[in-house]
């Protein structure tokens, strides 16, 4: 049953095109998240190289604040992600949604 095999890729290509590993991702004490780090960790759950579960055991983020970034990167790309930008993008994705 393949279903059932944890099958996990060396490596999956990240935001900006690059291979990521396990050991090139940001470290687990990482405390300040850039939007490239942000998009890295996406990239990583998106290919598979690690678990929503991990990623949030891994870097002590919440369910939430995980799901958040992938709705900002799902709508708005790595720009999205923008702390200093979220209500922009949000009044953006709101009115693309009403057309």
């Amino acid at each position: 049953m393949i279903e059932n095999q944890k099958f996990r890729p060396a490596q999956v290509i990240g935001p900006l095109g690059e291979p990521l590993t396990l050991d090139s991702l940001p470290p687990p004490e990482t405390r300040r998240w850039v939007v490239r780090r942000k998009a890295e960790v996406v990239a990583a759950v998106a290919g598979g190289l690690l678990s929503v579960d991990e990623v949030c055991a891994r870097y002590a983020l919440s369910l939430e604040e995980f799901a958040s970034w992938q709705r900002a990167v799902d709508r708005s790309g790595m720009h999205g992600l923008r702390v200093t930008r979220i209500q922009y993008y949000k009044s953006m994705y709101e009115r693309q949604q009403k057309y």
